[in-house]
């Protein structure tokens, strides 16, 4: 029993500072969306809790002689109940291929009145041109009457499960909200660093293992030419001597004992013929239609 209660004691630590991280997250998202919330990481240290926000406009996050900073870090100290929290604010390098900013982005094009697929399509283009290996756009909601759609938009290499995924696809997600309802927004993006299994590169050996490796055998380049003029012959077999190649001839068939030629069907009708039209005439001549001569 003792022990049941202390898993069940880690167990709910564990969903009680799961829960606390998310609240964060999206308390951050919603004081920092004109900045350009690009992602948070939180850090336990001995010193206190270490929070690492993201955003595209750092200047508007830390406020003029750091003010919006201060009152943010109280803030989250008093709601969240953090152990002396230190909010530190990094610019990102490269928005488009940022997956949470640019779904806001996408989000706020959808409010001011651009069609779905006209952000779809431009947002995905402004990804590839980034430099992505692939990206994935999904808008759904309400788009164009009173059933719920679903509308992808994709490019390039996409990893829908296993461990590529977890390592080079980022994720983010945000909502619209207009006249119909709520339209969610959803942005894949693969890292252009990503290097997938199939992904092979072979490298070329280098000169100290080609130094050490074994010596190719030399083949003679040189070939002795054949004196000019002299007959090439087969060699003799033992005891025969070597005679010279006939000439083939054609095989002449042996004529016919009866010295009859065969013929076909059409030349004994044409025999046939001629010997009525003869007889016609009124010469007198023996035509042979079985297989002889005339006479």
């Amino acid at each position: 029993m003792p022990s049941e209660r202390k898993v069940e004691r880690k167990d709910k630590r564990i969903i009680v500072e799961s829960v606390r991280r998310v609240l964060l997250k999206e308390y951050l998202m919603k004081e920092t969306r004109r900045a350009g919330f690009g992602g948070l990481d939180i850090q336990r240290t001995p010193m206190g809790t270490r929070v690492t926000l993201l955003a595209e406009r750092p200047g508007l996050v830390i406020g003029r002689k750091g003010s919006a900073i201060k009152s943010l870090t109280e803030a989250v100290e008093r709601q969240f109940k953090f152990d002396n929290p230190q909010i530190e604010v990094q610019e990102v390098a490269n928005p488009s291929l940022n997956a949470q900013i640019m779904a806001e982005k996408l989000a706020n094009a959808l409010e001011r009145g651009w069609h779905f697929r006209r952000a779809g399509h431009s947002t995905v283009r402004r990804i590839m041109e980034a430099g992505a290996k692939g990206c994935l756009v999904v808008i759904a909601g309400k788009l164009t009457g009173q059933r719920h759609r679903t509308e992808k938009f994709k490019a390039g290499h996409i990893k829908y499960c296993g461990e590529p995924r977890h390592l080079w696809m980022d994720l983010g997600f945000a909502s619209a909200k207009l006249k119909p309802g709520v339209i969610g927004v959803t942005v894949e993006i693969m890292d252009p660093r990503a290097k997938l299994p199939d992904e092979i590169e072979i490298k070329q050996p280098s000169a100290e293992y080609l130094a050490a490796g074994p010596k190719p055998i030399e083949m003679p380049t040189t070939v002795e030419a054949a004196p000019e003029n002299v007959p090439v012959t087969a060699p003799e077999l033992e005891g025969e001597a070597a005679e010279e190649a006939e000439p083939l001839l054609p095989i002449e068939e042996p004529p016919s004992p009866t010295g009859k030629v065969k013929k076909g069907r059409v030349a004994t009708k044409r025999l046939k013929k001629v010997a009525k039209e003869v007889k016609e005439l009124g010469v007198d001549v023996d035509v042979d239609t079985e297989g002889g001569g005339s006479t």
